[in-house]
């Protein structure tokens, strides 16, 4: 998909979530649970939000940089590595999270479960010579 368009779907899919609470782009995918992830631009500080399908694991939420499985990290994991602070909303909770890219042995763990939820994954994985990461937002207070 061209990057014109996936800002376009994408723009219309959180248009669509937070006027709904959620009720509709809550989930994708075959009834995945999507997220919508906020953080600030690494350049600019505006505020971007990209929805994002999610696993629960006990309380913190994780999220895949996949991009499609695209040569180049997404926008989002980027600006969370210059400024790990964001805002998740999941349906029509919102709360702030702190984001950390998993470590070797707690990707180990969660990748498996993702592509469970998600066996596209593995496909964007094998497009890709960079490692996908998977990040781990965790609430704050």
């Amino acid at each position: 998909m061209e990057p014109s368009l996936i800002k376009f779907v994408s723009a219309l899919h959180v248009f669509w979530y937070r006027l709904t609470g959620g009720l509709i782009g809550g989930r994708a995918a075959g009834g995945n649970p999507v997220l919508l992830l906020t953080t600030s631009g690494r350049r600019t500080g505006n505020e971007r939000t990209t929805p994002l399908l999610y696993l629960q694991d006990g309380e913190n939420f994780v999220v895949v940089a996949s991009y499609g499985g695209s040569d180049y990290h997404p926008a989002w994991w980027l600006n969370l590595k210059a400024n790990p602070e964001s805002a998740v909303q999941i349906r029509g909770e919102r709360l702030r999270a702190k984001a950390e890219e998993a470590g070797p042995e707690e990707k180990a763990r969660l990748w498996p479960l993702l592509t469970k939820m998600y066996p596209g994954y593995d496909d964007y994985q094998r497009r890709t010579e960079r490692q996908i990461p998977v990040v781990i937002l965790r609430p704050q207070g």
